[in-house]
């Protein structure tokens, strides 16, 4: 287990040269969102990893906020090295991820919003299950768990496991798999996940038409891809940047969504206001067929 125990809290650091995945969080005005997803990083046992956490918060940066810098200083003690950063000012979400994408080093990057919170075994499943797919991300997509009795098949029947090698994708509006976006939405991957009877430990790869909220991405394939840095193609206000970015890595690697999801969205109301201007139609021109809506 790489996670210092409380009896070792007070003791030397430790070396940070066998850290392979870097944890990345973007942050604005969510102190209190901030604080349980950083103790969901405090709770994971391995692999070895370090934390960066971006603030553009319009006041204090939520690290501030006592519960948020108690789990900082846990994460520390643990011998999780955390980086806390004021990024501004503010130009977009594209922008934000990219500049964290710049801010990492390690083999592997996770890139997880400020409201999701990870059961104890969630990094060590995805990080195992990237190297044994070969692809360029895994994601578990965030559940909402107010929707545990809220079942919905008409929008699973996309469901589909990977049976074999993940292989690369061109996922768009008009094109097959962009109709599995629904498979994400309320709590329908705890629902496909007791219907498939999956036991402790064990993982299932399928198809997606994007992961938001908890992806983990070889970095150099993510790079390789172009990263975020379309950015500055986009208006300052804009949602969607995941999307466009794992498509452009799903076109050459590929990439799978994990059952079961060991993350919890919080359902706090969205920090994005203005969701008018999708990221891929901007980039990628118009295109037919009809624009997800996040429910």
């Amino acid at each position: 287990m790489s996670r210092r125990s409380s009896a070792q809290w007070a003791g030397a650091a430790r070396s940070t040269e066998d850290i392979d995945l870097d944890v990345l969080v973007p942050t604005c005005n969510r102190p209190a969102e901030l604080a349980v997803t950083l103790a969901g990083l405090a709770g994971q046992a391995d692999p070895p990893f370090r934390v960066v956490v971006s603030d553009q918060s319009s006041v204090e940066p939520g690290w501030g906020h006592p519960a948020a810098a108690a789990m900082v200083r846990l994460l520390e003690a643990q011998g999780r090295p955390t980086s806390l950063v004021r990024h501004l000012p503010r130009l977009g979400l594209a922008e934000h991820r990219q500049f964290l994408l710049e801010q990492s080093t390690a083999k592997k990057v996770l890139f997880l919003d400020d409201d999701v919170w990870l059961e104890p075994d969630a990094l060590e499943r995805m990080s195992d299950a990237l190297d044994r797919l070969e692809c360029g991300f895994v994601g578990m997509a965030p559940q909402g768990l107010s929707f545990l009795d809220d079942k919905r098949p008409e929008q699973m029947v996309s469901f589909a496991a990977w049976d074999g090698p993940v292989t690369p994708e061109k996922i768009r509006p008009d094109a097959p798999g962009f109709e599995r976006w629904p498979l994400h939405s309320a709590a329908n991957l705890s629902h496909l996940s007791a219907q498939l009877g999956l036991q402790p430990g064990q993982w299932v790869p399928y198809r997606v038409a994007w992961v938001g909220g908890c992806t983990m991405y070889l970095r150099d394939v993510l790079n390789e891809a172009g990263g975020f840095s379309f950015w500055r193609q986009l208006p300052r206000e804009h949602c969607g940047e995941d999307v466009l970015a794992q498509w452009q890595v799903m076109e050459t690697y590929g990439g799978a969504g994990i059952l079961p999801s060991g993350a919890v969205h919080l359902e706090s109301p969205t920090t994005v206001g203005d969701r008018s201007v999708e990221a891929y139609q901007a980039v990628l021109g118009a295109v037919s067929g009809n624009s997800r809506q996040d429910l």
